[in-house]
């Protein structure tokens, strides 16, 4: 039995890996699905000074209270600059690294940095609500729906979408320790149409190792193609 930690991007939570979760734990494998300080079911803990660190504590605290070794984490977009910070203050609860159609930072980088056209866009429809500079209202996003073109499918995200507070994708990913991080094996799952965009160096480290698998839908594609995601997962899981 494999133990899988989903983590969601921005404007998201727990409830966007419903299926893939289902499809998991009906392989036997446990599954947890956080949701990240001030989103989702979360969102009335929404308050000045929630940043980066804060969701990668969220993971870490997940991770400990749980007493989870050897765990496949997830993350999904932004949540892949919350996971790599999750590995690095929690090496030794960390088995494998998943990015999943994610950034892949590395050290003093942002979100803001490593998708500056979409976080631009992002800000320019932000606005500041109790103290909170935030951004990715649902309808304002810059990828619309997020790749979801199914009617329902984005009724139901639409009902569940919460904004984000922008000094989460502002402030720079600080590792502590990077040679202990390096030790951790990674997968890329990236959808087709992005795969071009990709870090080529980081690219090439995964497919060396076998790790590169691309999905052909949109950017949420834990939504469009659960089935899809959670059977590359479970192929991380028998390495």
């Amino acid at each position: 039995m494999a133990t899988y930690v989903l983590v969601h991007g921005g404007a998201h939570g727990g409830w966007c890996y419903r299926d893939v979760a289902r499809l998991l734990r009906s392989a036997g494998h446990e599954v947890y699905t956080p949701t990240l300080t001030g989103l989702g079911e979360r969102a009335h803990l929404l308050r000045p000074g929630i940043d980066l660190d804060t969701h990668i504590a969220d993971v870490v605290a997940v991770l400990h209270y749980e007493d989870l070794r050897d765990a496949i984490v997830v993350g999904h977009s932004y949540g892949g600059m919350v996971i790599t910070g999750v590995a690095d203050r929690a090496p030794d609860r960390v088995g494998h690294l998943v990015y999943l159609d994610s950034v892949n930072p590395r050290d003093g980088e942002s979100l803001a940095r490593l998708a500056a056209p979409l976080m631009q866009a992002a800000r320019a429809t932000a606005q500041v609500l109790d103290g909170v500079e935030l951004v990715l209202f649902p309808g304002t996003e810059p990828l619309p729906n997020y790749g979801v073109t199914d009617p329902t499918a984005v009724a139901w995200m639409s009902e569940r979408l919460t904004p984000h507070p922008f000094a989460c994708f502002e402030q720079p990913l600080r590792l502590q320790d990077e040679a202990a991080l390096a030790e951790i094996p990674q997968t890329q799952i990236v959808c087709t149409s992005t795969l071009a965009s990709r870090d080529p160096a980081r690219m090439a480290s995964a497919a060396s190792a076998g790790r590169v698998w691309d999905v052909d839908t949109g950017h949420d594609l834990m939504i469009t193609e659960p089935k899809a995601v959670a059977d590359l997962l479970l192929r991380v899981a028998v390495g």
